[in-house]
């Protein structure tokens, strides 16, 4: 049990990271303890399609003189979907800090509940 658990604690703590992202953007009503939720689970998924994409004993996809075979290598294609995924993250993040901002000046609050209240006008 011990040995099994050992063996995929990369998996065990992209699903941990998972979870604490995930009840972060689910209890806290704050507008930026919500954005580093999503950004956790971010990184947990990160996490998770580059432990999927490592294969013990193998190298990196960089052709060198004397590669025998394709089967040397690791699968290049999670290491290309976390690049893709860091970057969208990335600009997905400054576009939600630019929309906080823009409500908290409107609002002056980052209490997603207040400003839910104040926009339906029914707390002055």
């Amino acid at each position: 049990m011990l040995e099994t658990l050992l063996n995929h604690l990369d998996w065990i703590v992209a699903v941990l990271l998972f979870g604490i992202g995930f009840t972060t953007l689910l209890l806290h009503g704050n507008l930026i303890k919500k954005i580093i939720g999503l950004n956790i689970m971010d990184t947990a998924v990160y996490l998770f399609l580059t432990a999927q994409g490592y294969i013990t004993g193998r190298s990196a996809p960089i052709l060198r003189e004397g590669a025998v075979s394709a089967a040397n290598y690791i699968n290049p294609i999670p290491s290309g979907l976390v690049l893709t995924g860091i970057v969208v993250s990335v600009s997905l993040t400054a576009v939600m800090l630019a929309l906080t901002i823009r409500l908290y000046r409107r609002y002056h609050t980052l209490d997603i509940d207040r400003i839910t209240l104040r926009s339906r006008g029914e707390d002055s």
